[in-house]
């Protein structure tokens, strides 16, 4: 696969899950099963992913000096993943998520930054230093605000193409925003970002165009069980998501993100990039767990020939 190269920028956190009949209401306690200890965290997440999706990707990330932030490290070397910037140190904890997965596959997530909360501007700056044009630079929000700006004006400076997953969802300032060539929020990231609360009755398209209006290049805003929905400046394209039996839908995101990413940095256009992202997103809610969810290369490609479908040629 010839593609330019992608820098994520972004956390790690080990995830330690459980599984439950239902989620607790507030101060309530549940019983649960199946605990596990899982590697996470949306940057690194993200960058498993695209390596596996056969990218070259490096990430830029904070652990702590400790067991966790061996696990992670360990973990990128298997997965080949580019680790020369990823510090570590020794006065933070490695960051940790608590995650319950109810019957049906949804979840709810609470995290501990540790570590990650050090990471800064100029760490990332230096960390991107390498970036050419037509790089793809992908990054999220569990990391300081200042270091994911930092990305993405490195990015822009660098002539590189920016991903913005804006989650977990936090009030951004437009001169953050104005450096962001796609944003990829869910429907409540999307309205927490304009201001609103995350149950406001409000359209996504609606949201999407007062994204677009402060700043953001271009929209994706993922729905759930029915796909995506791409926002630009002269068009709203809704795309489907795919047929699949979910099992827990903890890894999704991170999926779709890294799909999306990889098409992009290989020339794909928006619409068809978003249409790759849609297929990887929804193959990771068919297993459980994040990472051992996110599909590998060639199991995107068994499943465009169990559809009868021609795979991005790209891809094969």
């Amino acid at each position: 696969m010839r593609a330019h190269g992608i820098a994520v920028v972004g956390s790690y956190a080990t995830g330690l899950t459980m599984r439950v009949n239902r989620l607790p209401s507030p101060g309530e306690t549940v019983l649960a099963k199946g605990y596990r200890v899982d590697f996470g965290g949306k940057g690194s997440n993200q960058a498993v992913a695209c390596a596996r999706l056969g990218a070259s990707v490096s990430l830029i990330a904070k652990v702590g000096r400790d067991n966790f932030g061996e696990m992670a490290l360990n973990l990128h070397r298997r997965e080949r993943v580019d680790i020369d910037s990823v510090i570590q140190v020794p006065d933070q904890p490695t960051g940790v998520g608590f995650i319950v997965v109810d019957a049906n596959g949804n979840n709810s997530i609470t995290i501990d930054p540790g570590a990650n909360d050090l990471l800064t501007a100029k760490e990332v700056f230096e960390g991107l230093r390498t970036l050419t044009p037509g790089a793809v630079v992908l990054t999220q929000l569990e990391i300081p605000v200042e270091a994911a700006g930092a990305a993405v004006a490195r990015g822009r400076e660098k002539q590189a193409l920016t991903i913005l997953n804006p989650a977990p969802a936090r009030i951004l300032p437009d001169s953050v925003l104005q450096l962001v060539d796609v944003l990829t929020p869910n429907q409540s990231e999307a309205k927490v970002l304009i201001g609103e609360s995350p149950e406001a009755a409000m359209e996504p398209e609606r949201v999407a165009q007062e994204l677009l209006r402060r700043g953001v290049k271009q929209v994706v805003t993922t729905l759930g069980e029915r796909g995506a929905l791409i926002a630009t400046a002269n068009s709203c394209l809704h795309i489907p998501a795919i047929k699949v039996f979910a099992r827990d839908t903890t890894g999704a995101g991170d999926s779709f993100n890294a799909g999306l990413a990889v098409a992009l940095s290989c020339g794909e256009q928006l619409d068809d990039a978003v249409r790759f992202g849609v297929v990887t997103g929804g193959l990771a809610v068919t297993q459980e767990g994040v990472v051992p969810s996110l599909p590998t290369r060639n199991e995107v490609l068994q499943f465009y020939r169990q559809q009868g479908q021609k795979p991005p040629l790209w891809l094969s």
